[in-house]
């Protein structure tokens, strides 16, 4: 698809009556290289290595709500992996879809994820579990304890653009409410990843749609106060196989990018 058609549909359909909010610069190439198998940033934010006591300590008293697909999910998996005091409830639902919750007692900590509404392809998922991440932003509280991380895209490559740009915008509206009410909310957001490329992703899900999907989705939220996990070039830059779900040293300088944009690194 032109891009140059996406954008115009963004002028179509968004609409003029968005409060302006705080803007961090957005800008194109590269954002980052590897570098003893470490992920380092290019531009103002300063990646910090952190080991299992320092992310409990950046998590302390923090409720981090995880919207999106199985590679958002990924990080609450790698959440429970590494944090040992993190205990998972059973709320007696599907290991693909959840939702999910955790609790680390000790220091306060509450993981949450919850997969993103319709179109969901290839999982079956109870239609009472269907809910918007729109509709979920609108019932957060927000403030400087919540974190909220966005990760949609996967399951919309094989979908009309306008679909995806719909709902980026009502994503983005429901952003600029919770950022309106309480602007010390931490948002982040992760963008898609190149695939292996079988025969099937080849032909359904290929890298060009996601790419297409990437740039609509930087250009929706541009001049909002959110920050952003580029994993198309952690992914891209990686010496490992191109995978849907990136592997374990690929998803642990992820979590060192979003724990850097939770606890930034203070000067001095």
């Amino acid at each position: 698809m032109d891009m140059s058609l996406s954008t115009e549909h963004l002028v179509l359909l968004d609409t003029p009556d968005q409060p302006e909010v705080k803007s961090i610069s957005v800008t194109s190439g590269p954002s980052g290289y590897y570098y003893q198998s470490m992920w380092r940033a290019l531009g103002s934010t300063t990646v910090r290595q952190m080991n299992m006591p320092a992310t409990s300590q950046c998590l302390k008293r923090k409720v981090v709500h995880l919207y999106g697909d199985s590679t958002i999910r990924q990080w609450f998996e790698f959440f429970m992996k590494t944090l040992p005091d993190l205990k998972q409830f059973d709320l007696h639902v599907g290991k693909e879809v959840g939702p999910f919750m955790a609790v680390d007692h000790a220091n306060n900590i509450l993981l949450k994820f919850r997969f993103h509404g319709p179109p969901i392809i290839l999982i079956n998922v109870p239609s009472s579990e269907l809910r918007y991440i729109t509709n979920e932003l609108d019932e957060l509280t927000g403030g400087a304890n919540a974190v909220v991380v966005i990760g949609v895209w996967a399951h919309f490559t094989c979908f009309p653009m306008e679909v995806y740009i719909r709902r980026l915008l009502s994503i983005r509206r429901a952003v600029v409410r919770l950022l309106d009410r309480a602007p010390r909310t931490t948002v982040i957001i992760r963008t898609g990843n190149p695939r292996s490329l079988t025969l099937y992703y080849s032909l359904i899900h290929s890298d060009w749609y996601s790419m297409q999907r990437n740039k609509v989705l930087r250009d929706v939220f541009k001049g909002l106060n959110v920050h952003w996990i580029d994993a198309w070039e952690m992914v891209l830059a990686h010496h490992l196989p191109h995978d849907l779900h990136p592997p374990t040293p690929i998803i642990s300088n992820m979590i060192d990018v979003l724990l850097s944009h939770i606890c930034p690194k203070k000067d001095g």
